[in-house]
């Protein structure tokens, strides 16, 4: 891709500039009426008004009014629109890369009893309700001093050098880069960590919002990255112990990992809850500290593919680039996930046809069209997704973010269509999991579906992560990577030079998720603590 201009499918409308073009620059027969960024889009030829608009080979919006040829097509002169779904209309055949280069590989991962392996092996600590948030701070503050677990943060730790150095008549400038990147020995080093998913639900919301926190907390506890949990209850909020214990029963009835639950108005005081539950974690977790690393098949991967601040690139870069990895993935029996339903408008037929079954691809329009639906009871709809950002940096209509985010889900065949909080178990080929658009509800949900891997692509930078699950973050551009370093894992910017393909970046994608999967690679937003976790209310949420 050593071109100054792309134009990613055939039969496009628009043209992506992969460099700042010039007004009145002739570039391999156009003449551009204006500048043109990079990112951003120029007409490839004279649209009137109402007319359709293509990209990626789809519809992704409609002229508002008259646009000449080489003009600059922006939220002033279009608006989102997409096309007609209605279930599976046609048979897919997929032919899958070659993958026989890891056919005999493995990652060193945890090896379960009742489910597949684990890429970490951490230590949950639970509130099934705000009002113990309290008690998790007090834990958290005690447990992972105590045990080494980011026995302070980086920051702490560099507050802390600077108060030396003060006292000491020393420059506060001396302190090196380096030194954020010293972390402290954990006392139980086979046990990756201990997390405290802290939120704000458990009762005053409706019941179904009971119901789809504790599935999703049955989820993480299940999770193969997780050795066992530590439950804190008041007692009489809408999210209580036996709806959890029954979601556990019903959605992973092989689970047989420690879980110990401990309710306040049923314990003698605080402190004695207190006591007991420190005490209880603190065995538990040096029991979990015996298990170690083994080889485990890469089909055990089960790998959720995100993006966040994403801008122009995304679609012809990093998102590519996954998706590759994802076929990659399928092929050799592991389970890619793409969630994000509102950034999937536009592109739904083609999802549709890619399903195994016809009853999956109804499934896929039920929950979509249910979706939009809340949306515009609200007053909004899919069109508001993108961002002041994404619109900045070239999404100018959340179809044409759609089908660029859509690239990340690769080619292989639909093997599965779920919603929120359900289990993925279909491995083999791709799943499709229903979340928001939002970033860290959608990486709170795969997560907790399963995903013991995610790969996050960002053209803005994201310093997103999850508690338990391992979050690469794959920069869609080198200057971004240049300038946001500290916080992402990888670069696709070759591919917009042309020094890379898209499916060399894929390939050097799967050898990261496997060195991560295996605690050779440790990504940013593990080493920076980036433990965002936030349920989704099933409210309108873009």
């Amino acid at each position: 891709m050593s071109s100054s201009i792309l134009r990613v499918h055939p039969a496009d409308d628009l043209i992506v500039a992969l460099r700042d073009l010039k007004s009145g620059q002739q570039i391999e027969g156009w003449t551009l009426r204006e500048d043109i960024h990079a990112k951003h889009k120029f007409a490839a030829h004279d649209f009137a008004a109402g007319d359709l608009i293509t990209m990626y080979g789809v519809t992704v919006g409609r002229a508002m009014h008259a646009i000449p040829a080489g003009s600059l097509v922006h939220t002033h002169n279009i608006k989102h629109e997409t096309a007609a779904f209605s279930g599976k209309k046609s048979d897919y055949l997929w032919t899958p890369p070659d993958v026989s280069r890891w056919q005999q590989r493995s990652f060193m991962g945890y090896k379960r009893s009742d489910s597949i392996s684990g890429t970490a092996n951490y230590w949950l600590v639970i509130p099934l309700v705000f009002c113990e948030n309290r008690n998790l701070a007090f834990m958290r503050e005690a447990l992972t001093r105590a045990l080494g677990y980011g026995r302070t943060s980086p920051y702490e730790r560099y507050a802390q050098t600077l108060v030396e150095r003060h006292q000491q008549g020393l420059a506060l400038d001396g302190v090196p880069d380096e030194f954020f990147l010293n972390e402290p020995k954990p006392l139980f080093p086979n046990v990756t960590g201990i997390k405290f998913l802290e939120h704000g639900l458990g009762c005053g919301g409706t019941r179904q919002d009971a119901q789809a926190l504790v599935q999703l907390l049955a989820g993480y506890i299940a999770h193969s990255n997780v050795a066992g949990a530590t439950v804190l209850s008041l007692g009489c909020q809408h999210a209580q112990v036996s709806l959890l214990q029954d979601a556990i029963s019903r959605l992973y009835p092989r689970f047989n990992k420690p879980l110990h639950i401990f309710e306040q108005q049923k314990s003698g005081s605080e402190r004695d809850m207190m006591a007991s539950a420190i005490r209880t974690t603190f065995s538990a977790v040096a029991k979990a500290n015996e298990q170690v690393r083994e080889a485990c098949p890469l089909s055990d991967l089960i790998v959720g593919v995100e993006c966040g601040g994403s801008d122009g690139f995304s679609g012809i870069s990093a998102n590519p680039a996954i998706g590759h990895t994802a076929d990659l993935l399928s092929a050799l029996g592991g389970a890619p996930v793409l969630s994000e339903f509102p950034e999937l408008a536009g592109v739904e037929q083609s999802l549709c046809d890619r399903c195994v079954t016809t009853e999956l691809a109804d499934r896929f329009v039920h929950l979509m069209r249910s979706y939009e639906g809340a949306a515009k009871a609200c007053g909004s709809g899919f069109d508001a997704n993108p961002s002041p950002g994404n619109i900045r940096d070239g999404l100018i209509t959340d179809a044409i973010k759609s089908a660029g985010a859509a690239k990340k889900g690769g080619t292989a065949p639909i093997v599965d269509v779920l919603d929120y909080s359900e289990p993925i178990t279909k491995h083999g080929g791709l799943t499709l999991y229903c979340t928001p658009g939002n970033d860290v509800e959608s990486t709170t949900a795969i997560a907790g579906g399963g995903c013991n891997l995610i790969l996050f692509t960002t053209g803005l930078g994201t310093p997103t992560g999850n508690p338990v699950c391992p979050t690469l973050k794959i920069a869609t551009n080198s200057t971004l990577m240049q300038r946001m370093g500290d916080i992402l894992d990888f670069d696709t910017g070759p591919i917009i030079t042309g020094a890379q393909t898209v499916p060399q970046m894929g390939e050097a994608l799967l050898e990261l998720c496997i060195a991560t999967a295996s605690g050779e690679y440790v990504p940013k937003a593990v080493s920076l603590g980036q433990d965002d976790f936030l349920p989704w209310k099933r409210g309108v949420s873009l």
